[in-house]
């Protein structure tokens, strides 16, 4: 069964596209002009639905896409975007979405044991502080998907460090320096800059 989609959007040549695009890719399309806002929509939408949501949105406007993202969107893509692209991503929402909660995740040699915290690349198991395993478990939680710099420091360190992205920062950096080939060009953590980070996708 094909997958139902809605898009919602305030540019009439934008629903065009998608609409010939997305039904050319095999979904189901709902088509809808909006009349607030994407953020309102977002948290809106989560008081009664887990749906995944991808937001569109311009580019530059990162405070935004950090918003919308805080208020529960999974993803977003910027304007102007390729089909390829947003239809990418609508599949691994989708994927993310049907999957059931893995105890193992792995992505290229990276591989995270949720219910051990046992963390190894290529084979050599990584010794990770309590923050760090942490950290990386939030992540491998919601591997593909984007999370936002607040999400993150309050999933890990509490509500009160809502504002410190520093503590983020600092424990990306040694992650990557513990679990990537090369941290100044990292495979596995990877940054969507002015908004927050996301695990690789498992290949």
């Amino acid at each position: 069964m094909s997958a139902r989609v809605l898009v919602v959007d305030d540019e009439p040549q934008i629903l065009r596209a998608l609409r010939t695009s997305l039904r050319g890719a095999g979904y189901v399309l709902d088509l809808v002009l909006p009349d607030g806002s994407g953020t309102a929509v977002c948290r809106e939408l989560r008081t009664w639905s887990s749906a995944p949501v991808i937001v569109l949105s311009v580019v530059g406007d990162e405070a935004e896409k950090v918003a919308a993202l805080d208020a529960g969107a999974d993803d977003y893509v910027t304007k102007p975007f390729g089909i390829d692209e947003l239809l990418a991503r609508l599949r691994a929402a989708l994927r993310r979405a049907d999957a059931p909660a893995e105890a193992v995740v792995e992505v290229g040699e990276l591989r995270i044991d949720l219910e051990n915290r046992a963390v190894s690349v290529g084979g050599e198991p990584v010794q990770l502080t309590p923050h760090e395993f942490r950290l990386l478990r939030v992540l491998a939680r919601n591997p593909g998907k984007l999370l936002t710099h607040g999400a993150l420091l309050r999933e890990v360190w509490g509500r009160g460090y809502g504002d410190e992205s520093h503590y983020l920062h600092v424990y990306v950096s040694q992650l990557r320096r513990k679990l990537e080939p090369d941290p100044a060009r990292p495979r596995y953590i990877l940054t969507e800059p002015g908004a927050g980070y996301r695990l690789a996708a498992p290949s």
